[in-house]
């Protein structure tokens, strides 16, 4: 990957809990109204995204793992219902 000034970085190394991760940052980005990324509808279906790993890794997670995806679900969806209620 290129940084804006040409240099290369390295990126780690991806597993589960830094893919959910990544999609929880989206969507919140995507509820950001001050943020060039504002889209309700957008982050509804990231949420929903992150509840369809809920639901398809049941039982294949660590405690850990399924601790984060929970616990990010919950925020999201807070945050979400927040957000549609002032827009």
């Amino acid at each position: 990957m290129s940084t804006p000034d040409g240099k290369t970085t390295a990126l780690g190394d991806i597993d589960f809990s830094t893919f959910v991760i990544s999609l929880g940052s989206n969507a919140a980005l995507q509820m950001d109204p001050a943020g060039g990324a504002f889209d309700l509808a957008l982050a509804k279906q990231t949420i929903d995204i992150l509840a369809m790993l809920e639901q398809k890794t049941a039982g294949n997670l660590t405690r850990e793992e399924d601790d984060l995806l929970r616990g990010l679900l919950y925020q999201s969806r807070l945050a979400w219902f927040e957000a549609s209620k002032s827009s």
